[in-house]
């Protein structure tokens, strides 16, 4: 069966946000997927070691920093690292992450100033996925990504 890795905060089920608030996916095509066992969950940032809740982070020049300025990097990176070792074992057509993510956004992310100005960009893992070889959508594209499964059937 092919399969799509997704952020776990879209997935549902067990709580991973930073702010320990969730944002399942409503999508009826995401829904029927998730019903199929065609989802792979991931969250980067409990896999890189972070509890939930977790401090807000943004990237910034490259790295992660909390809002108090703690670099964060090296536990994104080891996450980001476990999503793309998972995206390879499971062989997903695709990832479906949550937008404005550090570790997740595939088109736009926060600017770093953690005054809400987000700029084009991409989380960690999302960067990583990129870079190997993986078409990452948003939350807001689940028909795109439904069009590259069938293309993949």
């Amino acid at each position: 069966m092919k399969k799509i890795l997704v952020s776990e905060c879209l997935f549902g089920g067990r709580t991973v946000r930073y702010d320990a608030v969730d944002v399942p996916c409503e999508h009826p095509q995401f829904l029927k997927w998730k019903e199929e066992g065609r989802l792979v969950p991931v969250c980067p940032e409990v896999f890189g070691g972070l509890p939930t809740p977790r401090p807000d982070s943004q990237r910034r020049e490259g790295r992660v920093y909390t809002g108090s300025g703690i670099d964060v990097t090296a536990e994104y990176r080891k996450g980001a690292e476990e999503a793309l070792r998972l995206a390879g074992e499971h062989e997903v057509v695709c990832a479906i992450m949550k937008e404005y993510s550090p570790s997740c956004g595939s088109k736009m992310i926060y600017d770093g100033s953690f005054a809400g100005k987000k700029i084009p960009g991409n989380g960690l893992a999302a960067e990583m996925l990129k870079a190997a070889g993986f078409v990452v959508f948003d939350e807001n594209e689940i028909d795109e990504a439904a069009k590259l499964l069938a293309a993949s059937l």
